[in-house]
């Protein structure tokens, strides 16, 4: 069956995400150290997919279908809502305490994120099972992290293991949902240009959590260390996510 490899490559791919909830074992004497460098490499990992993955390539192909004027104010507009719907979000949930924020923003976030991405990979693989392996190995990397952006601040933000496994559970399920709809209903229908205007509406969503929402916790920490190490690792990562990734469509 062709599209046996392409489906197990979506569902590792998305369930690397629960690696991440592993780290909510770890003991710690200062619990503010991994929440600090978690939080900054989560931010740097965030703000470099947004800006060297989604963006480039999802703008390339709108602007290919309006054209630059138009097709520069439908990315802005596009990027905007995504922006706009933290604040949203975050005003439904404002008496919590602000890590809980976190990772319920995370999760939204990534939630929408792994769908479209689990196309991706169905789509990539279907065609060419070199490149989706490529694809699906360098999604694991990031998506492990995504799983500590979500897991993390949820656990020490109050929220029971249970509940966090379990929203953590959900978003990395999304990803090979994703590739089992577009293999059943949406191979006719999902277009690269819908896939585009999704995931250019979640770079906003990511940019703006980690600049609204990230960083403005990570400063409630006097803890430069491990925010500095955290970003360090985030730059690293995101370089090897790069290299990983290079001459392979997101």
């Amino acid at each position: 069956m062709k599209a046996f490899k392409p489906l197990l490559l979506s569902l590792l791919a998305g369930l690397s995400t629960l690696i991440g909830y592993i780290f909510t074992y770890i003991k710690i004497k200062n619990k503010e150290n991994l929440i600090s460098f978690s939080l900054s490499l989560s931010m740097i990992i965030m703000i470099s997919i947004s800006l060297i993955e989604l963006l480039p390539n999802s703008s390339n192909k709108i602007l290919l279908n309006y054209g630059i004027i138009y097709g520069y104010l439908i990315v802005l507009l596009v990027f905007l809502l995504g922006y706009l719907t933290v604040y949203l979000i975050n005003n439904r949930i404002s008496n919590e305490k602000s890590l809980y924020k976190i990772g319920i923003i995370s999760f939204i976030s990534l939630l929408l994120h792994n769908f479209p991405e689990g196309i991706a990979v169905f789509i990539s693989s279907y065609n060419d099972i070199k490149i989706g392996l490529k694809i699906c190995i360098s999604i694991i990397m990031h998506n492990i992290v995504e799983g500590m952006s979500i897991s993390l601040p949820l656990y020490y933000g109050g929220v029971k293991r249970a509940e966090v496994f379990k929203l953590t559970f959900y978003s990395s399920i999304a990803e090979p949902l994703g590739a089992l709809l577009s293999y059943l209903f949406l191979k006719e229908y999902m277009s690269e240009l819908l896939l585009s205007f999704t995931l250019v509406f979640v770079s906003g969503l990511m940019i703006s959590l980690s600049i609204n929402e990230i960083y403005n916790e990570l400063k409630k920490y006097n803890n430069k260390k491990y925010i500095v190490l955290g970003m360090i690792f985030g730059i690293i990562a995101s370089l090897l996510l790069k290299l990983i990734g290079e001459g392979t469509p997101t």
